[in-house]
């Protein structure tokens, strides 16, 4: 596949999961991680992650706003019963994240900014995407041992569905890409839809 246009493209993210989704689609990018603090407003979660991922991509567009540039942003979150779980900021935040998870169905929402340059001008298009997710029960030493392989740490919900935790996943009701960080599949029909690729 890959990118047939000569533009070049931009991750604003530093996630090595969305790095590598990019890489299976076939696409030639470059990173460049904006340095925006994340602020969670009191908003939807689908709006949320919408309004970040624009944020992010326009803080790298700044830097290039004269070049043929494609900025890819993105952002994740879990939600639970109208409650949106970022990324824990402790071991103590993240038992409290996954004991409310336990046994229970929740969504991941990823939202995705597409912004380029055309002879036009500017142009930007903003998506999101969810998926339902079942956790098995957890004991609490099941918890505690998953926390403490570190690997909760950086990612929203605290849990990362492709690692070691897969063990207590149940059931998904969409996108599987999409809890891991970025729904490929759906960005590269958005980007076949804009005539970017």
């Amino acid at each position: 596949m890959g990118s047939v246009k000569e533009r070049t493209i931009i991750l604003a993210s530093q996630s090595p999961r969305r790095r590598e989704l990019l890489t299976l689609a076939g696409l030639e990018y470059k990173v460049e991680p904006s340095q925006i603090a994340e602020q969670m407003a009191d908003e939807k979660p689908w709006e949320l992650v919408k309004g970040l991922s624009r944020q992010k991509a326009e803080d790298i567009y700044t830097k290039h706003s004269k070049e043929d540039i494609l900025i890819i942003g993105a952002d994740t979150v879990v939600a639970f019963q109208d409650k949106i779980l970022g990324k824990p900021h402790s071991g103590e935040e993240a038992f409290q994240m996954l004991q409310m998870l336990q046994g229970q169905t929740h969504q991941v929402y990823t939202g995705v900014t597409l912004l380029w340059n055309t002879p036009e001008g500017k142009n930007l298009h903003t998506f999101s995407e969810k998926t339902e997710v079942a956790f098995y029960p957890m004991s609490e030493q099941e918890i505690w041992e998953y926390i403490q392989t570190g690997d909760c740490m950086d990612k929203a919900g605290a849990y990362g569905i492709q690692t070691c935790f897969c063990i207590h996943i149940k059931e998904i009701c969409g996108d599987y890409n999409n809890v891991v960080g970025l729904p490929i599949a759906r960005l590269y029909q958005e980007m076949k839809a804009y005539k970017l690729l």
